[in-house]
């Protein structure tokens, strides 16, 4: 399990700063029809080697992004906007979802370095925030439907309309994404990261995230049985244009998690768990290699 993160540290003092930062970054903006552009210089990310630390992904500088609107009426359901650097018309809004055990203590900061390249290269990115176990009303399904909700608020530039959405997620945020994602067709592609695919099995593991599976899900299988079916991408057919992107080395999300009947899986040997959201990993340029695959495929 990660550690270091300073909303687990100090979960109190995160909660009361939360709104305060929600202020600040809405005062930036006039409306979510008029963001800020991201900061600039470019961010540079230099190569790293294969199986990364959640903690250096905290040591990753970041840009800024250009507006952080909320998607429902809690504190937690927002989504910040990162746009394309330099500013041009994006090939497709992305929408993220990140992961970590679907757990309050783990944030969508982690993934910052992954949302200011994702801009770099040339993507709208629309990375969601949501409710997850141990915060009120968290946990299966209101987290589920946080994502939903996320998802059809998507909040493009003014000028960035009729771009094709792709909808990604890291882990149990890929999970949350296999779900999502096949539930709505006029998506253009999905594409799970180190994704939980079968949630029985996987809660059947003793990794700490495994472990949290039950938390999540207010019990085990055995007793939540009609839950696990409702939650487990496994016993659903997933979004035509999937995509299951993992690594061999992966000790979080075994790779025996890396099949989904009706996806496609692309395996990056001695990747593991967090290199998806390290922008200066193999594995990351086989993400962006993907995502163009993906929007040059005809539609399906």
């Amino acid at each position: 399990m990660p550690g270091g993160n300073l909303s687990k540290q100090h979960p109190t003092f995160f909660r009361r700063l939360l709104p305060g930062l929600m202020l600040c970054l809405a005062a930036s903006v006039s409306s979510a029809q008029q963001p800020n552009r991201p900061q600039t210089p470019v961010v540079n990310y230099t190569p790293a080697e294969s199986g990364v630390s959640w903690e250096s992904l905290r040591e990753l500088n970041f840009g800024t992004p250009a507006a952080m609107i909320p998607y429902g009426t809690d504190l937690l359901q927002f989504g910040l906007l990162w746009l394309p650097v330099p500013e041009r018309r994006p090939p497709a809004q992305i929408v993220f979802v990140h992961g970590d055990c679907w757990q309050s203590s783990f944030d969508v900061r982690h993934t910052h370095a992954m949302s200011t390249a994702l801009a770099q290269a040339g993507y709208a990115v629309w990375a969601l925030e949501y409710r997850r176990s141990g915060d009120a009303d968290g946990g299966w399904p209101n987290t589920f439907e946080d994502i939903k909700g996320g998802i059809a608020h998507v909040h493009p530039a003014p000028d960035f309309v009729d771009i094709p959405v792709i909808l990604i997620g890291h882990s149990s945020g890929g999970h949350l994404a296999l779900l999502a994602g096949a539930e709505d067709p006029t998506l253009k592609g999905v594409i799970g990261l180190a994704a939980v695919t079968d949630l029985v099995k996987y809660s059947q593991g003793n990794n700490s995230c495994q472990a949290a599976t039950a938390e999540f899900m207010g019990g085990d299988a055995n007793s939540r049985s009609t839950q696990y079916q409702a939650a487990n991408p496994a016993e659903k057919t997933p979004h035509a244009n999937t995509v299951l992107l993992h690594g061999s080395a992966d000790d979080v999300v075994p790779a025996e998690q890396a099949s989904l009947t009706g996806a496609r899986t692309v395996m990056v040997e001695g990747a593991g768990h967090y290199d998806w959201v390290h922008p200066g990993t193999e594995a990351f340029n086989v993400l962006l290699q993907t995502l163009e695959d993906m929007l040059a495929a005809p539609a399906s």
